[in-house]
């Protein structure tokens, strides 16, 4: 049908990608325009990368803060192992303010995205809380982990014990989105566990997953991971 068709099979096919294709060019040079959207798109993940979550969000929420080893966003890029161990202080933190074993455990951590958290929070964060309370789940206490890996999720396990845990995490900005946040779940989370253990909902934002629809959608998995006492590839969904 496109060969037929009067419009130009490329616009056709750029309605349905954010992707950089046809951008057309001058010679051997790309188009003015399109070298300075390129140049915008990778300050602003730039920005997200080395950014910082606002002391409002996290305030909004009742979010109380701890860090992992990490001393500095170069730490945190060449040393990605020291991202997933908490600080010696945040265990202290994290035991005397958390509810032990609770159903649920929630965490924000900032990740490669700062930008992430601070755009999507608002909106993820009480609708996640709201599909908790639908399945009637103890939801332990909230709190944020600056500088996290994924893998944090496996010490903050093994600390509060929570039968199940969802990292709300910044992902690592692209050229079309600096601030796509990911959930990752787990099942009684701790040491040993293997990335196959995991769930992940990716590419959470507003033109991606929907942050609401996401947050829907966390809820109904973490239910099934209590209910079949597993979670990543042997979870049926």
């Amino acid at each position: 049908m496109l060969a037929n068709s009067k419009r130009d099979p490329l616009e056709t096919l750029k309605q349905f990608t954010p992707a950089r294709i046809g951008v057309g060019r001058t010679g051997t040079r790309p188009l003015t325009k399109d070298v300075l959207q390129f140049r915008t798109d990778h300050a602003a993940a730039v920005d997200s990368v080395y950014g910082t979550v606002p002391d409002k969000i996290l305030s909004e929420f009742n979010l109380f803060s701890v860090t992992t080893q990490v001393e500095s966003m170069e730490h945190y890029l060449k040393r990605p192992d020291h991202g997933r161990l908490l600080a010696d202080d945040a265990k202290a933190v994290l035991q005397k303010n958390c509810l032990q074993a609770p159903d649920v455990q929630v965490v924000v951590s900032d990740g490669l995205s700062a930008k992430a958290i601070e755009e999507n929070l608002s909106d993820v964060y009480p609708a996640l809380i709201d599909s908790l309370e639908s399945y009637n789940l103890q939801i332990g206490t909230s709190f944020f982990v600056k500088g996290g890996r994924v893998a944090c999720m496996d010490e903050i396990g093994e600390i509060l014990k929570p039968k199940a845990l969802v990292l709300l995490i910044g992902e690592r900005p692209g050229l079309m989105s600096a601030e796509s946040m990911s959930a990752y779940m787990c099942y009684q989370p701790g040491k040993g566990k293997k990335e196959s253990d995991r769930m992940v909902i990716s590419n959470i934002h507003k033109r991606g997953t929907p942050p609401i629809e996401a947050a829907a959608h966390i809820g109904t998995l973490i239910d099934k991971m209590l209910q079949q006492k597993t979670s990543g590839v042997h979870l049926i969904v």
